[in-house]
C-alpha cells in the first residue's frame, strides 16, 4: 500500500513537470540562434533576480524571451534590444550594468572597502609596533621593586 501511494505521487509529481511550457523558437540563421542564447544569458529576470531570463521559468522571463525574439525578427542589433529592456526594467535587468553616475558605487564600491580595510589593518600594526618599541617609563627605583617581587616569587 505504502508502495503504491508512493509511485501515484511521484508520477503526479512528474506529471507537473512535464506539463511545463517549453520554449521553441525557429531562427533563419543561426547567427540569431546564439545572438538570442546571449542575449537571454546577458538579461536578468525581473522577478526572480538572481536567474537569467534564459533559466527562469517565471511568466515575466517568458515574455521577455518572446520580446528578444521578436526584436531579433525585426533586425535590431544587440545593443538595441539591451537598451529596450534597460529602459523598460532599469539598470537592474543587467548582469552587467554600465559604468554611470548611478552604477558608480557598485563598481568601486567593494574595491573602496578592501582598501579601507588595508588602511585599517596598516594603522593598528603601525600603533602595535610603536608601542613595542617605546621604551619603558620605570624609574630605576620601580625596576628594583619589580625585581624584587620577581625574585620573591621565585623562591
Amino acid at each position: 500500500m505504502k508502495r503504491w501511494l508512493a509511485s501515484v505521487i511521484l508520477g503526479l509529481s512528474v506529471a507537473n513537470v512535464a506539463h511545463s511550457a517549453i520554449d521553441t523558437y525557429e531562427f533563419a540563421r543561426d547567427e540569431d540562434r546564439e545572438r538570442f542564447r546571449e542575449l537571454t544569458k546577458e538579461l536578468r529576470c525581473p522577478k526572480c533576480q538572481n536567474q537569467d531570463i534564459a533559466d527562469s521559468n517565471a511568466p515575466i522571463a517568458a515574455d521577455l524571451r518572446k520580446e528578444i525574439f521578436r526584436m531579433l525578427g525585426e533586425g535590431k542589433d544587440n545593443q538595441q534590444i539591451v537598451d529596450f529592456m534597460v529602459d523598460r526594467y532599469g539598470d537592474f535587468v543587467r548582469y552587467k550594468p554600465a559604468l554611470n553616475a548611478k552604477t558608480a558605487l557598485l563598481w568601486f564600491g567593494p574595491a573602496g572597502l578592501l582598501l579601507g580595510g588595508f588602511v585599517i589593518i596598516a594603522v593598528i600594526v603601525r600603533r602595535r609596533l610603536h608601542r613595542a618599541e617605546t621604551p619603558d617609563s620605570f624609574s630605576a627605583e620601580e625596576c628594583e621593586r619589580l625585581d624584587h617581587l620577581l625574585d620573591k616569587n621565585l623562591e
